[in-house]
């Protein structure tokens, strides 16, 4: 097939992306880019490079020094706008979204910002309200969202209806982190790890930490502002970090409003060819989609002389938004959520003979939402979730050893989780009060065997109680059963990272991952009305092992960059969802295959399953053009999930191809990129349906330039322009549950300014 009078779309893609990749990159000369900083991928973190003089002779290494003159946590430099961002020195894929490119996003979500990143998608249940990302088709309990290293604690992994409580407004970097690393959190973690990093918790003040800031300190202060067309959004952030002597503080504040969303053309979004009379659906919008969300933050550090920090946050979120779909409309279901935290972290410098540093993490949750509607003439709350959470983490790192085979560092470290879940409404509790207990300790070795070559071994083990209580549905549903379950699971993970030729780094992984079920995965019982769900859990669940093995190979600098990964991951007991057929009304004994009730029937299963897939995205520099340089960008990636005893695993996102072409100087960046997604029809046996492939077409111009110092306007300002889904093509999300009735938003311009001062 030759790529001349291309005729598809999808011929057309894929001679873009063999083109990019047939280019010789050693044309060019080589070019020297920013290291990507990733917080979450690695406990070990490094202050001074370390070199292997000798790997014969164990000899204690030498100790750290760090001078408490300098930063604690010097900044990365981010690469330049449009530059793809990859992080080289990882054991597995890791997907960095950068402040610059999250402030030009039109995501007003988590999910929503890494919707179209390669092996990462996302539920789309409330796009701009409730979506949460989903990693390589896993979602919900396998997929672990925190912040700066605190778990988020809301119930965003109980319902695809609840909403994420964290904003990418008060983001600066956001990372998506699969592989070994993702040890540190835990097993629910065992698809990957969404980590948002803010200053939340300043770590170094916004200026030189040297004498000058130390007697008259320094500020620096930031807005973050843009409207968008598809749902008339307005939204603001205003961010300050201050300091002086050994005193850090950060305050920020963020709001957001949105009205329903725009789609393609249609007079109607569904049609009952049965009813009597259409929905009142408005012709050209998603009705019951907008929503409302607001936050802010205060946090303050103390930098200890020695090397170090502590600090403290308090933030408070608060968001309002309507669930669209056409029961929810009828209804005027609508969820109300508040979450306040209180978390903590820190980071002492030792430098003894043994120990380098010790770490921790805290945060302390309270979290709920209440779900309202109109159901049976009464406006008001029909259900209510809270969570309750308490979580702490320490990390001991000690000092390198030199062995006869390397240098080797390690960190140790323990993590103790306390969790309060209820869900009551007036039909009932999804499940009654339940409690979840969790301690784990786990261990880090890197070894480092050369510059080139290195190591890392990492295992983990971890004990979880749940107890709660469950009502017998076939005997007395009034009567609960109390439940005290335990499981301890264990896990292992084995990376190799060597650096090639050509500024090439090849990585392999293998994991073998124990997930112990979730509360309500065991005990659930009852209406989940957003969901439109009777959900049923099984006690009896054990638990879910998961073996996975991982091929990558990437490319950070020069002007050719890439990143490419391979993996396959094989599930004994995978715990799913599984919508059987029946519907249900109220209560269990409703539920029957034709029933004149309008909840599906969920249960809680377990059966083993086969992941296998493949993620791929690169960027050439292809030529200098009028002081910049113009390129070409390709994306790929394709899961394939199914049961080792036949059928599909529900819910998989499809395959997907992209590239576009991007020119960019030192102030400008345009681009234009089309995504192709392809039609999904290895669907699950019950309760799913083939989905349609899409086109995605985004385009963006920004204009980034540093000020006069005594500028009042601040000292950098970024403008832009974002076109998103331009084509205003009909996108509906293979993994969402309302696909049918939920379309993504339609074509959509957002216009955006970000200024630091």
């Amino acid at each position: 097939m030759g790529c001349g009078g291309i005729g598809t779309g999808r011929r057309l893609l894929i001679c873009v992306a063999a083109g990019a990749l047939a280019l010789n990159s050693t044309a060019f000369a080589q070019q020297s880019l920013p290291t990507i900083d990733v917080g979450t991928a690695s406990p070990i973190k490094r202050r001074t490079p370390q070199r292997v003089e000798s790997a014969r002779a164990p000899t204690p290494a030498p100790p750290i020094s760090v001078s408490p003159a300098q930063p604690v946590a010097p900044a990365v430099e981010a690469p330049p706008p449009g530059v793809l961002a990859i992080a080289p020195d990882q054991f597995a894929a890791v997907t960095v979204v950068t402040n610059e490119e999250l402030r030009a996003s039109a995501g007003a979500t988590l999910g929503d910002v890494l919707f179209s990143r390669p092996g990462v998608t996302s539920s789309s249940f409330a796009p701009g309200a409730a979506s949460r990302p989903i990693v390589r088709g896993l979602d919900n309990y396998r997929v672990r969202i925190q912040e700066n290293g605190v778990g988020a604690s809301g119930v965003s992994e109980m319902g695809e209806d609840h909403g994420v409580p964290l904003d990418p407004l008060g983001a600066s970097q956001m990372e998506v982190v699969r592989g070994p690393a993702t040890l540190r959190w835990g097993s629910q973690a065992i698809g990957g790890v969404v980590n948002v990093a803010n200053n939340r918790i300043p770590e170094a003040p916004p200026c030189a930490l040297d004498a000058a800031f130390r007697e008259k300190g320094c500020a620096a202060a930031e807005t973050r502002a843009a409207i968008a067309t598809v749902d008339n959004l307005l939204e603001n952030a205003m961010l300050l970090d201050a300091g002086r002597g050994n005193f850090l503080v950060h305050a920020d504040a963020h709001g957001r409003r949105a009205s329903d969303y725009r789609v393609p053309g249609y007079p109607y979004l569904y049609v009952d060819p049965f009813a009597e009379e259409p929905p009142p659906y408005f012709a050209g919008r998603q009705p019951n989609s907008s929503n409302r969300s607001g936050g802010a933050s205060l946090g303050g550090s103390y930098l200890i002389p020695s090397g170090g920090f502590v600090g403290f946050a308090v933030t408070q979120y608060d968001s309002r938004y309507r669930i669209p779909g056409i029961e929810p409309t009828e209804t005027n279901t609508r969820i109300e959520m508040r979450q306040t935290r209180v978390t903590g972290k820190g980071d002492i410098h030792i430098g003894s003979a043994y120990v380098d540093a010790i770490r921790f993490w805290a945060g302390l949750t309270d979290y709920k939402h209440h779900e309202l509607a109109n159901e049976g003439g009464f406006d008001g709350v029909q259900q209510t979730f809270t969570n309750k959470d308490l979580e702490v983490r320490v990390e001991t790192q000690f000092m390198p050893v030199a062995l006869p085979f390397g240098v080797m560092t390690s960190v140790a470290g323990v993590q103790g989780n306390h969790q309060i879940l209820t869900s009551p409404g007036l039909e009932g509790g999804l499940y009654d009060p339940n409690r979840t207990k969790s301690v784990a300790a786990y261990l880090f070795n890197e070894l480092r065997v050369t510059d080139a070559f290195r190591a890392q071994l990492a295992g983990r083990i971890e004990h979880a109680q749940v107890a709660g209580s469950l009502s017998n549905l076939l005997v007395d549903p009034a009567a609960p059963i109390s439940r005290n379950l335990n499981f301890t699971p264990a896990s292992g993970a084995f990376g190799l990272l060597h650096d090639l030729p050509y500024g090439l780094v090849a990585s392999l992984s293998a994991q073998y991952v124990e997930r112990a079920p979730r509360a309500p995965e065991l005990l659930s019982r009852g209406v989940h009305e957003a969901t439109g769900t009777f959900d049923v859990g099984n006690p009896n669940l054990g638990i879910e092992r998961a073996k996975t093995f991982e091929l990558g190979l990437r490319r950070a600098t020069g002007p050719l960059r890439f990143e490419a990964a391979l993996y396959v991951t094989r599930f004994d007991g995978f715990i799913f969802r599984n919508l059987t057929g029946p519907v249900c009304e109220a209560d269990f004994a409703s539920c029957a295959i034709g029933g004149a009730g309008d909840l599906r029937l969920a249960i809680y299963s377990q059966r083993n399953a086969v992941f296998r897939g493949a993620e791929f995205q690169s960027q050439l520099d292809v030529a200098p053009l009028m002081g910049g340089t113009i390129g070409v960008e390709n994306q790929f990636d394709v899961v394939r999930a199914s049961f080792t005893s036949g059928g599909n695993v529900p819910r998989i996102p499809p395959v997907r191809l992209g590239g576009g072409l991007y020119w960019r100087d030192a102030n400008w960046l345009m681009r234009a990129n089309l995504l192709h997604a392809f039609a999904q029809n290895d669907v699950a046996a019950t309760g799913e349906t083939p989905t349609n492939g899409y086109n995605l077409l985004r385009a963006e111009l920004s204009y980034r330039t540093p000020l006069a110092p005594n500028n009042p306007w601040g000292r950098e300002m970024t403008l832009g322009l974002v076109g998103n889904n331009l084509l205003n093509a009909d996108i509906r999300n293979s993994v969402s549950f309302r696909k049918n009735e939920v379309l993504l938003p339609g074509a959509n311009l957002r216009l955006f300014a970000d200024v630091r001062f």
